[in-house]
């Protein structure tokens, strides 16, 4: 059987042509990779060290009562800041704090620079499924 080539398709042909004309070319997006690595770096990597030991003594120092009921939220200008679910809790660690946890955190966290607790009512997981809000 001799190979005989098929008829141009005009569908085919028409769409070919107009494919040149309605397609624009768009030049490759910036590269992020090195933007993220510098973030990491700066944000993450070079604070982590500090935070990890701010959450290792509060989880040594402030009694296991409490530890469902906060979120540490923050660490900045040395104050870290403590998220406290309810107002009876939050009434406690106060209390517990101005009874010298706070100085103890502090002594403990010296190198991170920790010079103050600052504790704030708030949530962090949605109440009715317990999920994390973030």
């Amino acid at each position: 059987m001799p190979n005989h080539p098929r008829p141009p398709d005009p569908d085919l042909a028409l769409l070919r042509r107009l494919t040149k004309y309605k397609s624009v070319a768009r030049p490759a997006p910036p590269a992020i990779g090195g933007d993220m690595v510098a973030f990491f770096k700066q944000g993450v990597q070079r604070r982590q060290p500090k935070l990890e030991g701010i959450a290792r003594a509060w989880l040594t120092l402030v009694p296991d009562m409490f530890q469902s009921h906060t979120c540490l939220d923050g660490f900045s200008k040395g104050t870290l800041t403590v998220l406290v679910d309810s107002a009876s809790h939050l009434f406690e660690l106060r209390q517990l704090l101005l009874a010298g946890v706070e100085k103890q955190l502090i002594i403990a966290c010296k190198a991170a620079g920790l010079r103050k607790v600052s504790l704030k009512r708030g949530q962090w997981y949605n109440a009715e499924t317990g999920a994390p809000k973030f």
